[in-house]
């Protein structure tokens, strides 16, 4: 019969999954935006400013749900 896992195990497993799941979903979209961006500054250089002022806005949301995934991760880290 299998031994069962610890429940540090289980707790650190629990971290892992949340931070490498949570950051997935932004680092898809920061390179999707970023690739994006460059193929409308490619189509119209004249707007640079607007692109790249709407693209690093839409990045930091990007990046601030992986804030939350970091945040999670370490809770369940410390959590007894």
């Amino acid at each position: 019969m299998p031994e069962a896992l610890s429940p540090e195990a289980v707790k650190m497993l629990a971290a892992g999954l949340a931070i490498g799941l949570g950051l997935l979903g932004p680092g898809l979209g920061i390179g999707l935006l970023g690739a994006a961006a460059m193929n409308a500054l490619g189509r119209n250089p004249e707007a640079r400013g607007a692109i790249l002022t709407n693209m690093i806005l839409a990045i930091a949301f990007a990046e601030a749900l992986g804030i939350y995934a970091l945040i999670v991760a370490v809770i369940l880290a410390m959590v007894a």
